[in-house]
Parts: C-alpha cells; structure tokens; sequence
C-alpha cells in the first residue's frame, strides 16, 4: 500500500492540528444553537470521528451516504442517494461534514435536497478544498487545507475503497489509477 503513494502531502500531526482548530471554531460559532453534524459516507467518516470529538458543545450526528464517482477518479455526475438520514432536521442547524471539496456538484445537489426539509440552516464543513476544480458556485464555510490538482488517499479518502486507512494523507501514484482505465 505503501509503495503505491507518490509523496506524503500531509502528515498525521498536520492533520490533528488542522481538525483541533476546526473544531474549536465550530464549538465558538454554534454555542447554544441545535447542531446535527452530518457525515458523508464513506469518505468523511474519518474526519467526522475526529472532529466531532473536538467540538465542546452539544451536538448530534447522522449519516448520508452518496455516489457519484463509482470506482472511478472523476465524478459521474450523477448523485445516487444510497442512504438518507435517519430523522427529520427541522429546527437543526446542520454541519454537512466532506471529506473533500472538488466539482462541488454533489454537494450542491445536497444542499438543495436538504433545504427543502426546513433545517434552521446549513453550512458546509471540508477539511480538503480543490477549488480549481469547482464545477458549481459552492464554497465551504469551514475548510482545513487547500489541496493541489492531484489524486489523494488517505484519513478517510480513497481509490477504489482502499487506502482510507492511511494515517496521513498522501498522492497517489498515477500508475495505480492508470491501469485500471486499460
């Protein structure tokens, strides 16, 4: 698995620094408000679990899972809602939390489709930011770090369902995605 990462982009301290300043902001900016932070599957997983014990108030969780790459390295496009959550968000202020922000296209199908069910409001919450490639106007309100136009791996992200765990967050190699396209 190793052998198959190009260079390590960000390293498992970065990466507890980064989520530790997230999470206090997060704490300041909804004290006394009904947070429900919302992961997205399976990417964000990894994030969430860390971020959600760095926040110091009171706040719930739930899970969306969606599809929109397949196996493959680019979005289809298409957003498939594999899994909804579990309770009606009226009166939440939601967290939707990404592990990465690249075309911005499933997450704005997301926001449309869950501000349709009233919640007090919705922001975004991404701890990668790949803002060259943005597809959509959409911007995070929180964001860790800004990524290059590469293919990471890692702290949750993957290729082809492996990878994610990977303590850090590394590019991988061309090859490795390379030969699947043949």
């Amino acid at each position: 698995m190793l052998n198959d990462i190009k260079e390590v982009l960000f390293s498992e301290e970065l990466l507890d620094s980064v989520v530790k300043k997230l999470g206090a902001q997060i704490s300041s900016d909804y004290k006394g408000r009904n947070l429900l932070m919302v992961s997205i599957l399976k990417g964000s997983i990894v994030f969430m679990t860390d971020l959600m014990r760095s926040i110091d108030i009171p706040c719930e969780i739930d899970f969306m899972a969606v599809s929109s790459y397949g196996s493959g390295i680019k979005s289809s496009g298409t957003v498939r809602i594999m899994k909804d959550l579990d309770r009606d968000i009226r009166g939440y202020d939601v967290l939707i939390v990404e592990d990465i922000l690249d075309s911005g296209m499933t997450l704005n199908y997301l926001m449309d489709l869950l501000y349709a069910r009233n919640p007090n409001s919705i922001r975004i919450c991404t701890l990668f930011d790949k803002p060259e490639r943005r597809k959509v106007d959409i911007f995070p309100d929180y964001k860790g770090l800004e990524v290059p136009d590469e293919f990471i791996v890692g702290y949750g992200l993957d290729y082809d369902e492996k990878y994610r765990n990977l303590p850090f967050v590394g590019i991988l190699k061309p090859q490795v995605y390379m030969k699947n396209k043949e």
